[in-house]
């Protein structure tokens, strides 16, 4: 690692293969906590290239535990995290909602990093039990429309760089990662990134695969919708600027979409959304989210329809029961 991290200090760039095998490393134990936060860090002071992405997400999909959810054309609704927001949980909660009008979720999360509730904290503090059992994940689409899959349980390699991702409590290229390495690699894909130029980084590296994809960053630093102000949104068609007027919407207070100070503050905030007691300003985010969702898998749809879809799922209590099914499953 150490002539790894002068050949870095020097400004040099990893080659595409040289990425994929420090990852490969990193997943070994081959280096100490040390070693890993400076190279961690050096990606937090400088642009990570496309080849360094592509390497590291390389190496972690082949060292991860894949599962085969192909029967189910699935999407997977995840940000990268680290925007430093402290939203509640928006890309979750727009996951259940999408479960609640009939389309199958493969959900990839993790415990938060720089936030107050990750996708696995909100869904632990509701009682569902992780697992990589492939069997256990078709028995939650197939009753539930959605299954979870949490990181750690996958990765090796993220495994082994948790209590030191959780030490430096700051985003770093695993935040990056994490939207990209999907162990069930689902057909489609919405992502959201805190940063314009990851975005861009995620385009190149999509457009080259044969799936359905919509990549998000808000133009005020958000990883999803947040009608706090327009956003960006990559497609395999190209790339546009929407802003919440385009959909009808009102912009919103970045205040009006705070996620508390604890997991038990979201967990509050989630259930509150759920149950159809959500703030205007809270259920147009999430409802807008997931019509995006919609219109990823089925690109013919009209952004209205799915609107009106995503809706029906979240005050006809349809999100809700989803959650209650996945967890007492």
């Amino acid at each position: 690692m150490k002539a790894i991290l002068n050949k870095l200090y020097n400004h040099e760039r990893l080659s595409k293969s040289e990425a994929k095998q420090i990852l490969k490393d990193i997943a070994a134990e081959k280096y100490n906590d040390a070693h890993l936060a400076s190279f961690m860090t050096v990606f937090m002071m400088r642009p990570i290239t496309a080849d360094e992405l592509a390497g590291f997400r390389d190496a972690l999909m082949e060292l991860a535990i894949k599962i085969d959810l192909s029967d189910y054309n699935t999407i997977d609704i995840v940000g990268t995290g680290g925007d430093g927001k402290d939203t509640f949980n928006i890309s979750t909660l727009t996951s259940f909602i999408v479960a609640g009008t009939g389309q199958k979720v493969a959900k990839h999360g993790n415990y938060s990093v720089s936030s107050q509730s990750g996708s696995s904290d909100m869904l632990e503090s509701f009682g569902y039990n992780f697992t990589n059992d492939e069997t256990i994940l078709r028995e939650h689409l197939e009753k539930a429309n959605i299954c979870f899959l949490h990181a750690p349980k996958f990765h090796p390699a993220m495994k082994a760089v948790s209590s030191t991702r959780k030490a430096l409590a700051l985003k770093t290229f695993f935040n990056m990662l994490g939207p990209l390495v999907n162990p069930s690699s689902p057909k489609n894909h919405m992502l959201g990134t805190f940063n314009l130029e990851v975005a861009r980084l995620y385009n190149y590296i999509l457009q080259e695969e044969d799936i359905n994809y919509g990549i998000i960053h808000a133009i005020d630093g958000y990883d999803e919708i947040s009608l706090t102000s327009g956003f960006k949104f990559f497609t395999k068609n190209g790339e546009q600027i929407i802003n919440p007027e385009d959909l009808g919407q009102k912009r919103i207070q970045q205040s009006e979409i705070f996620g508390g100070n604890s997991v038990a503050d979201a967990a509050k905030i989630f259930k509150s959304i759920l149950e159809g007691n959500g703030t205007e300003a809270q259920n147009n985010v999430v409802l807008t989210n997931a019509a995006f969702a919609l219109t990823i898998v089925n690109e013919a749809k009209p952004f209205e329809t799915a609107f009106n879809e995503a809706k029906d799922s979240l005050f006809g209590l349809k999100a809700k029961q989803i959650l209650e099914k996945l967890v007492n499953i």
